[in-house]
């Protein structure tokens, strides 16, 4: 490889002696010959006609050359040696299709099917102190597997566990947990990558620890994670889940971050933003957890238009822990807070049932059909500097009415990540997550679709304009330049280790970071 410097950063290109390792193959090369190619290459596997096609995110659409569903790392190998030597061909690793914006898309490109390859495989460790999985296995899946086989759990979650392991930690993984545990790439020891070059790699943090760091975060461009090493430990039966209620945005913040900076503290801390009416979507129904109903008259009448919900839950085992136990425990711990009074609503579930409590959304939203309507999501790490101001300026203005979703917010520890890996953050200790999950609901209930990307795009600048210390996570952007501002100087480290694992830019191109010349 060729670096040649420009404008202050290195960009890597081919050059002649890369060249010659690719056959040269006519341009006018039509989409028949390139599907031959594929089918000529004896997998394990199938291959099918790309159709088109959305992700969960339902605004952009693709129409992929084909769909490899691979019986093992082996065809997954073989596809990628063969793109590489068919020019401006490039593959995308495809999970759940939950991305957003189409990350997991590639047009007339080659489309891997991650939940074909070894589904079923998930195998706990003898000593019980890991599991290996596959790449493409659902988090949900690993769960139940765990829990009901052998009473264990892997520590960090995701809010939503219908997403594949390799998907999320391409990106980071976080959750109610993450300020314990960190995310869930803090919580894999070895992983099976292959390459962008095509090669299979075994890698950890002390062996070829720069595939290992690369990919955790990487968003798909170094490699496609095969297989995961994740840490378990002992699953408890029951969770105590809890939520009480705030007027004061400086209140909510003092309690959450007291919780998260504890020592003896809940086992899962998140909060989330609705608002003051009746709003059966955004407002005050949203918080009980059972047919009871928040009594607004105790809502102060100095309250705002928004007000904050804290979200806690404590672990517990039913035949070793009496309830008048979990109790006290529950009590001294709300004893230190200062939410409204008479606004506390406690649940007590299996552990599987709390881990799982997203799963009956999604089929409520299947039900009533909101579920397959767009969703223009977007997921930013603010810095705990700026997080009072973003309150003033986004959530008390900008979404006063609310986003027809939850308004998530809730601090991560940055000493919880390794910041060897590819994922990007705001300087400080405390980091805010904000994540606005819309719905699409039918007019004139809630925005369209074009009027909450057009609102995503006005608070983003609003950021920016403010000088807020933030990163958008899950990112999505669709210039070089953008993308460098995004990484700041993790930047030149970042291509150094495209340049590296995936040289030709073949893999993840709905990304938009690199582009396969």
């Amino acid at each position: 490889m060729s670096p040649t410097t420009t404008i202050g950063y290195t960009e890597w290109f081919l050059d002649e002696n890369d060249a010659e390792s690719i056959p040269a193959r006519d341009s006018t090369d039509t989409a028949g010959d390139v599907l031959a190619l594929f089918k000529s290459l004896d997998l394990q596997g199938s291959i099918e006609h790309g159709s088109a096609s959305r992700d969960f995110g339902g605004m952009h659409s693709s129409e992929p050359l084909a769909i490899i569903k691979p019986a093992g790392s082996d065809d997954i190998s073989k596809v990628i040696q063969l793109a590489k030597q068919i020019p401006h061909l490039t593959v995308a690793a495809s999970g759940n299709d939950h991305s957003i914006n189409g990350q997991a898309m590639v047009d007339n490109g080659i489309i891997i099917d991650m939940k074909s390859m070894d589904a079923d495989r998930i195998e706990v460790a003898p000593s019980g102190s890991y599991v290996d999985v596959s790449g493409g296995v659902l988090w949900e899946d690993v769960l139940k597997s765990c829990v009901l086989n052998h009473g264990l759990s892997p520590r960090s979650w995701t809010d939503y566990l219908g997403l594949t392991v390799g998907g999320t930690l391409s990106n980071a993984g976080v959750s109610g947990q993450t300020f314990i545990y960190g995310p869930q790439t803090e919580n894999v020891t070895e992983l099976e990558v292959i390459t962008g070059n095509g090669e299979t790699i075994f890698c950890s943090h002390n062996e070829k620890s720069e595939v290992f760091f690369s990919v955790l975060g990487g968003l798909g461009q170094f490699g496609i994670i095969t297989r995961a090493r994740v840490l378990l430990q002992p699953a408890p039966d029951m969770v105590r889940w809890i939520r009480v209620v705030y007027h004061e945005f400086t209140e909510f913040t003092r309690d959450i971050e007291l919780l998260v900076g504890l020592g003896d503290t809940f086992d899962y801390v998140e909060g989330f933003v609705f608002v003051n009416s009746d709003d059966p979507i955004n407002g005050w129904p949203s918080v009980p957890l059972d047919l009871n109903r928040l009594d607004s008259t105790q809502i102060p009448s100095i309250a705002g238009p928004l007000l904050y919900c804290l979200e806690v839950a404590l672990n517990y085992n039913k035949n070793e822990t009496l309830p008048s136990s979990v109790d006290m425990r529950a009590e001294k711990l709300l004893g230190q807070l200062r939410f409204c009074k008479n606004s506390n609503f406690q649940k007590d579930l299996s552990y599987m049932d709390f881990l799982l409590r997203i799963k009956h959304v999604e089929e409520q939203a299947k039900a009533n059909g909101i579920w397959d309507t767009p969703h223009p999501w977007l997921n930013l790490f603010v810095s705990k500097k700026d997080i009072a101001n973003f309150d003033r300026h986004i959530f008390k203005n900008i979404l006063k009415n609310g986003v027809g979703g939850p308004m998530l917010i809730y601090p991560i520890l940055r000493s919880k990540w390794d910041d060897r890996t590819s994922v990007v953050l705001p300087e400080g200790e405390i980091i805010y997550l904000v994540a606005l999950l819309r719905f699409c609901l039918p007019y004139p209930k809630g925005l369209s679709v074009e009027e909450m990307v057009a609102q995503n795009h006005e608070i983003v600048q609003c950021c920016i304009e403010n000088g807020f210390d933030f990163k958008k996570y899950l990112p999505h952007y669709n210039s070089r330049e953008e993308w460098k501002q995004h990484f700041g100087n993790q930047w030149t480290r970042f291509q150094e280790r495209k340049a590296r694992f995936d040289p030709m830019a073949i893999l993840a191109p709905g990304q938009k970071i690199f582009t396969r010349n």
